[in-house]
């Protein structure tokens, strides 16, 4: 098998609803310009609050895929 060389960047989606839609909002975003995705961590959750209520859920997000030379 020959070597492989990955590319990590590292995202931030946000949701209104819920950290699981805020990973999956960066995940889906990466896979409309990046070729061949293959790990997706979380890395940090975090929300925006505003007068003590939760008002934006954002989920950071560390997407790798196969580096491919031009």
């Amino acid at each position: 098998m020959p070597e492989s060389v990955y590319k990590v960047v590292e995202l931030v989606g946000t949701s209104t609803e819920s950290w699981e839609k805020a990973a999956k909002a960066a995940v889906d975003r990466a896979a409309e310009t990046l070729r061949d995705l293959r790990v997706a961590e979380i890395s940090e959750l975090d929300m925006q609050l505003e007068d003590g209520k939760v008002q934006l859920y954002r989920a950071k997000v560390k997407v790798s895929f196969k580096y491919q030379d031009g």
